[in-house]
């Protein structure tokens, strides 16, 4: 089987790697079990990858795919994004697209919803009043 991951992808992630000073030995790397669907497979395989940078204490557990290599792969690209949010001093795009949902579920105060009442109250007059006149 030959290896899922191109080689310019690779050789990118070690340059971000490189550029971040990510090394071997500040890396702590486990291979453990995954959790969730996926049944027997999941049980007996231990193809999750768990990633510890030393330095910044940033975890990573990556479980994206059945193959050891490509979770490998992807916990390495996870963990060079999330230290460089930290060094740019911004949210990573996941935590903002977690807040942007958690927006959207909360509930809507009693206030908002009395003006949403009352505007669709004047939307509907509105359009009462553009019907033709009954024969009446």
């Amino acid at each position: 089987m030959q290896n899922p991951i191109s080689t310019e992808k690779l050789t990118d992630l070690e340059r971000r790697l490189v550029a971040l000073g990510i090394t071997a030995d500040t890396l702590v790397e486990k291979f453990v079990r995954g959790s969730g669907a996926g049944g027997q497979k999941i049980n007996k395989t231990s193809s999750c990858v768990f990633l510890k940078h030393l330095p910044s204490g940033v975890t990573i557990k990556c479980q994206a795919d059945r193959s050891r290599e490509m979770n490998r792969f992807l916990a390495r690209r996870e963990l060079c994004e999330e230290l460089e949010a930290i060094r740019d001093g911004k949210e990573s795009e996941r935590v903002q697209e977690i807040e942007k949902i958690r927006r959207q579920k909360r509930r809507r105060s009693r206030r908002s919803k009395q003006r949403s009442i009352v505007d669709k109250r004047l939307l509907s007059h509105k359009k009462s009043l553009r019907r033709p006149p009954s024969g009446e």
